[in-house]
């Protein structure tokens, strides 16, 4: 049975409609966190992972908006401590690929990416710190990728914007710490999702024999990983980044 360590908290979990996000919101939903799923365009798909959350005798809401909008990121957070009145534990989900060789990327791709993945971050984290600041207790988790730590050939952008992502956790770590918030960064390798189920046999073979552990990772080891770090059990950690990627060689 599920440990209940999170009951009477409340997470808010971007892009949780599917992928890493939607895992995340249902093991945070099953420790006993109340969860505000955000998505953008995809609302039976968000609507689906509140119907799980509520079947399984949890508590959850919709919480719609564009990340990269000011506006509805704080309209957002104002519904969610309207119906909850605070905001406990952030998971900064929310990213796009826009895969690329750099002579080749057109402006937007650069933009969207930097766009979504990193002012989304932001966007967020300012805005749900604020009931984080009040109550003297936060966990900030952020989202993001062994290629903002080692580069990746295509990924200029995508890299840029989750090596940029784990420097703001750390800025996080210092300015907030004196109020028993922490931000701590997840950085996953190879996780099986939709995007690496279109892989060739060749390309995974070849990503295979770099992965100490011989498999993919799995949403659930990641997700993990999340609801440690959302716990009283990660009081003592934070600014730092946590490679998911099962020994991974570079």
């Amino acid at each position: 049975m599920e440990s209940r360590e999170l009951a009477g908290k409340v997470a808010l979990v971007t892009g949780a409609s599917q992928g890493l996000g939607r895992v995340i919101a249902l093991k945070l939903a099953g420790m006993g966190a109340k969860v505000a799923i955000n998505y953008l365009s995809r609302q039976d798909e968000a609507e689906k992972v509140v119907s799980a959350i509520l079947e399984n005798g949890g508590e959850a809401m919709l919480a719609p908006a564009d990340v990269r909008d000011s506006d509805a990121v704080k309209s957002m957070v104002r519904r969610i401590t309207d119906n909850w009145e605070k905001i406990d534990i952030l998971v900064n989900n929310a990213g796009i690929i826009r895969d690329s060789l750099l002579l080749r990327m057109p402006e937007d791709a650069w933009d969207s990416v930097i766009d979504t993945n990193l002012r989304g971050a932001y966007l967020c984290t300012k805005f749900a710190l604020r009931t984080m600041v009040n109550q003297g207790w936060g966990r900030i988790i952020n989202m993001a990728s062994v290629a903002g730590l080692t580069g990746n050939i295509g990924q200029s952008n995508y890299a840029a914007s989750k090596g940029g992502l784990i420097a703001f956790t750390k800025s996080l770590a210092r300015e907030f710490g004196n109020r028993n918030i922490t931000a701590n960064a997840i950085a996953p390798g190879f996780i099986t999702t939709a995007m690496t189920e279109q892989l060739s046999p060749e390309i995974k073979e070849s990503i295979l024999s770099r992965i100490s552990l011989q498999r993919f990772g799995t949403p659930e080891d990641v997700a993990e990983l999340a609801g440690f770090l959302a716990s009283h059990r990660a009081d003592y950690i934070t600014g730092q980044v946590i490679s998911i990627d099962g020994g991974v060689a570079i």
